[in-house]
């Protein structure tokens, strides 16, 4: 007995889809993308925006720094006294007689003196402590806010205090006397320290700025690098040489710019600790030098050309340390 097999219907493939009489194909029913939003096309309200939330610190700006730029610039083309009335316009006389201005050129020195050991010291010190600060626990935590108060305190609280401490017969001195030193240095008092001691003075408040620099970028560098290093046979220095050091070449790069910066507006420490003595000039800086011949001599146009020349000088050392730097940077 044979059993019979149902039946199936033959299934026909498929058949494409035929193009039609214009020889358009059948419709793409995959999703597609949507085109890329171009400059043009944002929204109109994006600008709006924009100006709302940029106008407040726009003005400010404008208001704070470039009107007064502005007006510095303009005063130091007159002989701008306001106790001499008329002003007059004398051009490039103010700035071209700074050249032969020895209490100014006697200023520029003592600036730039100040500038190279606050940005050295606070460089060197800072990545020293930075290193030994560089380990967790709640004793390293509390040392690092300790390094760091100077920094929010202002420079005149800063020079009172250190005033105290290094007057003839101040703390310092009176501490140096019980331990036998019969003629303790005038810190403040002696030409020959008085430059040296605001200098250190400075660095000191700025020496916590560059620990927590130099600390952000030791916690950035990959631990696995260390490793590596040591796997290789490297001992600490050689790390330090070849890992360490240029993996720190962004905090370098913003602590010696600031460092300078703040080297070369030196006033509030120069102004409480020696007021620019002892002796005539002897700690005198160019902002000192500016406030003083304008608030003081009352000859706001000479005052304005120093400020200028202070301006283009602290722009043009800031500029070709910067790109130095980045190179390293780039190089390491």
């Amino acid at each position: 007995m044979r059993l019979r097999t149902p039946h199936r219907p033959d299934v026909s493939p498929v058949e494409p889809v035929k193009q039609g009489a214009a020889g358009e194909r059948g419709r793409d029913t995959r999703p597609k993308r949507s085109a890329p939003v171009t400059r043009r096309e944002r929204p109109k309200g994006d600008l709006s925006r924009f100006a709302v939330f940029a106008a407040p610190g726009l003005l400010a700006y404008l208001a704070l720094v470039l009107v007064p730029i502005g007006m510095t610039v303009g005063y130091s083309l007159t002989n701008k006294n306001p106790f001499n009335p008329p002003t007059r316009w004398v051009g490039l006389d103010n700035l071209t007689s700074l050249v032969s201005d020895d209490e100014f050129l006697k200023a520029l020195q003592n600036t730039v003196v100040i500038t190279v050991i606050v940005t050295v010291v606070t460089n060197a010190g800072g990545l020293a402590i930075a290193l030994l600060l560089d380990r967790r626990g709640w004793l390293y935590n509390v040392l690092r806010s300790v390094f760091f108060v100077p920094v929010v305190l202002s420079g005149v609280v800063v020079s009172v205090i250190w005033q105290a401490i290094l007057v003839d017969d101040g703390l310092l001195n009176s501490m140096l006397g019980r331990l036998g030193v019969g003629d303790p240095p005038g810190w403040l008092s002696d030409p020959s320290l008085a430059l040296y001691t605001v200098s250190w003075v400075m660095a000191w408040q700025g020496l916590g700025f560059c620990v927590v620099i130099y600390l952000a970028g030791l916690q950035g560098i990959p631990q696995e690098l260390h490793e590596a290093a040591a796997i290789d046979g490297c001992g600490p220095l050689v790390r330090f040489r070849h890992v360490t050091w240029p993996m720190l070449a962004p905090a370098l790069t913003i602590n010696t710019v600031m460092s300078l910066i703040g080297g070369f507006k030196a006033y509030d420490q120069v102004q409480v600790l020696t007021n620019g003595g002892p002796g005539p000039g002897t700690t005198s800086t160019l902002a000192f030098q500016v406030i003083q011949t304008a608030f003081t001599g009352n000859h706001v146009g000479y005052a304005c050309a120093m400020a200028v020349a202070m301006l283009a000088l602290v722009a043009a050392v800031s500029v070709i340390a910067l790109g130095l730097l980045q190179k390293r940077e780039v190089s390491s």
